[in-house]
């Protein structure tokens, strides 16, 4: 990481860590796609298993992730600050909070797993395979949340190629071992849908293991002898981080579990045909999404870089650099996905009915990325100044009490349908764009006053 001084050099140095975030964001959606792809050869029970298993995980990986992406400002402001010598002891400090939180997850999932299973009313095939596939998977929680927090630690310094080479490699043991647990190959027993998530379990150990040994044959990283220099277990430490992660946490698992939300009452609503189509379009429109939300991981590292050092000109270039940006990529992508939105849908289906939905369903999703790369990028130029509690709040209120029941009312009660639920989404994605909006000018004024 380096002070850009001119609009140039801020621009080659915030596309030279955007890159490789971006690549690793959807290296990581890829191991999610394979897990279902595969398992749906299998059969149409494996399929669903794993669906249902997929959803009841994200929101909670996503939200526990949330937390551990405090490491990122944190650990960007003390560079700026040049307190290098402070960072070892953040980092081994949320490495061990990564541990606790990943066995809250897996005693949370102990007591809580067959009870909601069961609420759900599947069949015995589908619930015997996303019970089952998720106790796969969660051999691999405490690696995975283990290898966040040593992410965010190389992202933090602008070494964002590091992660990126990691998942890279990663990707490839993720296929052969889906393919040899769900069809029995490489001497591996056949679990079907269930072996996708041990598959990805011990992946998630590979990342881990590639991740540890980064730290010993990189010299910067080297030079801060983690794994060799060990402290002693800190609350306080602790209770720094949770105080600026778990408002993170909680605002991305309020916006990820809408989609969840809103998935479940169209199924609860309308016909198997329209669930399809939303699927897709969701399908689609979550890998888009990689773009800003890649954005918004390297918005944090420049902006918190900034910020820590007093550069905060700087910082606001950056804030204005990004969140423009992603908008303006956005809408690039707007007009690809208007023109070939049925050739998009036609890879997913040969459904005649089904592609003619979902590209309904892709001329609304045309709004609300353009809504959503807006709020995502001034999330993270938010998170740069460690600022999370009021735009939580913020989050929590254009999700929950605008987006969602907004979007049943239309559902429910006007002509519109299935697609008042998408419109709800938007109005929720607006509403949080203009509230962040509003805050980051706030906390830039503050900010700009306090150092003068």
């Amino acid at each position: 990481m380096y002070h850009a001084k001119t609009w140039k050099k801020k621009v080659t140095l915030f596309l030279a860590i955007l890159w490789p975030i971006m690549v690793t964001q959807i290296s990581f959606y890829a191991m999610n796609l394979v897990d279902t792809m595969m398992s749906g050869r299998v059969g149409t029970n494996d399929l669903a298993g794993v669906a249902i298993g997929s959803s009841l995980w994200m929101p909670i990986f996503t939200g526990i992730n949330g937390i551990l992406l405090a490491v990122t400002p944190v650990v960007a402001q003390l560079i700026g600050r040049g307190q290098r010598d402070q960072i070892s002891y953040t980092v081994i400090q949320a490495l061990y909070l990564s541990i606790l939180l990943a066995l809250a997850v897996v005693l949370g999932g102990v007591f809580l797993l067959d009870p909601v299973l069961s609420i759900m009313n599947v069949e015995p095939a589908v619930y015997h395979i996303a019970f089952h596939y998720l106790i796969g998977l969660s051999i691999g929680i405490i690696p995975l949340f283990a290898a966040n927090v040593l992410r965010y630690f190389f992202d933090a310094q602008g070494y964002t190629r590091i992660t990126m080479v990691i998942t890279v490699l990663a990707v490839p043991f993720n296929v052969l071992l889906n393919y040899g647990f769900i069809f029995g190959k490489f001497g591996l027993p056949a679990l079907g849908g269930i072996g996708a998530g041990y598959a990805t379990a011990i992946t998630y150990w590979i990342i881990l293991l590639l991740s540890i040994w980064m730290t010993f044959k990189i010299d910067v990283i080297r030079y801060y002898q983690l794994f060799v220099m060990w402290v002693v277990p800190s609350w306080k430490a602790w209770r720094e981080l949770l105080s600026i992660g778990i408002p993170i946490g909680l605002s991305i698992f309020f916006e990820a579990s809408i989609f969840s939300v809103v998935t479940l009452l169209i199924g609860m609503m309308f016909t198997t045909i329209t669930v399809a189509a939303h699927q897709v379009a969701l399908s689609f429109t979550s890998l888009i999404f990689m773009i800003p939300l890649s954005i918004s991981m390297a918005l944090t590292i420049v902006v918190g870089f900034s910020v820590g050092a007093e550069r905060l000109r700087a910082a606001r270039q950056y804030s204005k650099l990004g969140v423009l940006g992603g908008i303006g990529i956005m809408a690039i992508g707007a007009v690809f996905l208007y023109f070939f939105r049925e050739q998009i849908a036609f890879l997913y289906t040969e459904d005649r009915e089904v592609v003619l939905l979902a590209s309904q369903f892709f001329i609304i999703a045309i709004f609300y990325q353009l809504s959503d790369a807006a709020q995502a990028g001034l999330q993270g130029v938010l998170r740069g100044y460690k600022d999370v509690k009021i735009p939580f709040i913020t989050a929590f209120i254009s999700y929950w009490i605008i987006g969602i029941p907004s979007g049943y009312l239309l559902a429910a009660f006007t002509d519109l349908g299935p697609f008042g639920f998408w419109i709800g989404i938007i109005l929720g994605l607006t509403c949080a764009a203009l509230g962040f909006l509003v805050r980051m000018q706030i906390i830039q004024k503050r900010t700009a006053n306090s150092n003068l």
